[in-house]
């Protein structure tokens, strides 16, 4: 009998470990309570309009100011304008919308962006401004102009009144807690797959077309017998053919070629994965080859508690006259701690990547520059401002007072700690 209960207790045991991954993936589903401006409450998962459903999921917009600039002197803050003007009047139209020169006034502000998992309340002040609290307690004024994730509805799953979206004008507060590791229902299951492209594969949590990461969001096309819906959680794998149209197959073996929507031709905006160890990468239509789906993740979905440590980057920055410099640092006069992104391309394909997990910068030329991250692998990324010669400098402080301003065509190299 002894003998017995050991056996049941061992197959219990084994059964709890087979299933405890996905409960545990439960928790990487973004949750908290939404209340009302007159005072009526809504907790459960939540969804940011059609889209943002996980902690790892960004939230983009762009800072209401950057108090970094008091730091540069009237000529510093004149020699960058000249500098940026010299790009050429493309350049020049994006930073006439992007930053206002006057004299007295010089305002340069950047896109915020952090993934939800990092923010622990929000509150709206009007139809586009937000006043955002992160987990480490920091406040940030951001302003929606342009980004669809100020102003949009949230849904919700009550656990009592079962989905509801909310508008965004009748928002008081959204306050953001660690999910249960088994909700009750949610609004659907990650897509997980590999993507192969003609730079690589990537492996990892996937949005189609910026928008569907869920099993229950639906891929759209047309057949030669008709127009389809079909969910995701139904496919297989997606391969493209030419620029307009794709092959699908589903999970049951039955294969078709789908054409007629952005979801299956050229005017798919894009397949993003999450992957595990590099951050975010964001796959124009003409670098992807195929992604094919798999029904058990490699790695689970980041929980709330994940994100809880946001500190201020610190490091060294050496310059090309050999001079190391050491203390707290502002990259690019704007970014300041681990939580937010470097952005990059390399053939075509898009990088975000958290500065936490980036060891070191080297600018290379006007358009590129070596990233070193902390796991050892190596990247030349180009095009974008952070990496490229229309970064904006680096600041240092090396104690209390006012800090030391690099130019960026001084930097030798940036380490992070």
């Amino acid at each position: 009998m002894k003998q017995i209960y050991y056996s049941l207790l061992t197959l219990t045991f084994f059964a709890c470990l087979a299933v405890s991954p996905v409960h545990a993936q439960d928790s990487g589903y973004i949750y908290g309570k939404i209340t009302t401006i007159d005072g009526k409450t809504f907790e459960g998962p939540l969804r940011w309009g059609k889209e943002e459903v996980f902690w790892t999921d960004h939230f983009n917009s762009a800072k209401s100011e950057n108090n970094n600039l008091q730091y540069l002197s009237r000529d510093q803050r004149h020699e960058l304008e000249d500098r940026h003007r010299s790009f050429g009047e493309g350049f020049v139209n994006w930073l006439a919308s992007s930053i206002s020169y006057q004299v007295d006034e010089y305002d340069h502000t950047h896109q915020f962006v952090c993934h939800f998992g990092e923010i622990r309340s929000l509150r709206p002040f009007s139809r586009n401004r937000v006043d955002v609290i992160l987990q480490n307690g920091k406040k940030v004024e951001i302003k929606g102009e342009g980004y669809n994730d100020i102003g949009t509805d949230v849904k919700v799953i009550d656990a009592e009144l079962g989905e509801i979206s909310i508008s965004w004008g009748r928002i008081e507060v959204v306050e953001f807690n660690e999910a249960p590791g088994k909700l009750p229902s949610k609004f659907g299951e990650a897509l997980f797959g590999v993507v192969e492209t003609y730079a690589g594969t990537f492996t990892g949590y996937i949005q189609w077309d910026h928008d569907e990461r869920l099993t229950t969001d639906k891929l759209d096309g047309d057949t030669e017998d008709g127009d389809l819906s079909i969910e995701f959680g139904n496919i297989s794998s997606i391969e493209r053919e030419g620029y307009n149209s794709s092959r699908v197959i589903l999970k049951s073996g039955r294969d078709m070629d789908l054409r007629g929507s952005n979801d299956v031709n050229s005017e798919n905006r894009g397949i993003i994965v999450t992957t595990e160890k590099l951050g975010r990468v964001d796959i124009p239509w003409k670098e992807f080859k195929k992604v094919e789906f798999i029904n058990k993740p490699s790695f689970s979905l980041k929980k709330y508690t994940d994100f809880k440590n946001q500190n201020q980057l610190e490091g060294s920055v050496v310059t090309t006259d050999g001079e190391t410099l050491k203390g707290r640092i502002v990259y690019d006069l704007d970014e300041e701690y681990n939580y937010e992104m470097l952005q990059g391309r390399d053939n075509d394909i898009e990088y975000f990547i958290p500065f936490g997990n980036i060891k070191k910068i080297m600018p290379k030329n006007y358009d590129y520059s070596n990233v070193e991250l902390k796991n050892g692998e190596k990247m030349l990324l180009g095009e974008q401002q952070d990496v490229s010669d229309r970064n904006t400098g680096v600041l240092v402080f090396k104690g209390g007072g006012d800090p030391t301003y690099v130019k960026w065509e001084d930097i030798k190299e940036v380490n992070f700690n």
